[in-house]
């Protein structure tokens, strides 16, 4: 699963997910992307589910680009201890997803439909709603 080698600081506090996704709105890589519509704690878990779907959907053809990654440390505390003591302990890792943010990318030697099944599969192990958007192909000259 992913999680970052070392932090500098163990534990983080919560934050705010408001706005919108200022950077990573783009299919920079592959032809079609899946994008975040709501904002969101995306588990490593969450991601490598997804992961394992679109390659099992592409039957290992083409590539899959995770273009997030769960660097924030989430804590829980134990059951039934009282309050004070602390705070918890780091239960998993996280990303933090803003609404329009590109979470996924699929591209190379594949069709269209498979592309976007796999990218649809994916889209059902994610708590958030989102939509398969397709990079603008500009032609120069």
């Amino acid at each position: 699963m992913l999680m970052p080698k070392r932090v500098k600081y163990r534990k983080q506090m919560r934050g705010r997910m408001k706005g919108k996704a200022r950077r990573g709105a783009e299919v920079h890589f592959g032809r079609y992307g899946l994008q975040a519509l709501e904002p969101a704690w995306i588990t490593a878990r969450q991601i490598e589910a997804c992961r394992r779907a679109m390659v099992r959907a592409m039957r290992r053809r083409g590539k899959v680009w995770i273009r997030i990654f769960p660097d924030k440390p989430i804590t829980k505390r134990a059951a039934e201890s009282r309050m004070g003591k602390g705070k918890g302990s780091v239960e998993f890792w996280a990303a933090v997803v803003k609404p329009g943010r590109i979470m996924f990318e699929v591209g190379g030697d594949i069709g269209d439909s498979v592309a976007i099944e796999a990218l649809r599969r994916a889209s059902y192990k994610l708590p958030i709603k989102v939509k398969i958007v397709r990079r603008d192909e500009v032609e120069v000259g």
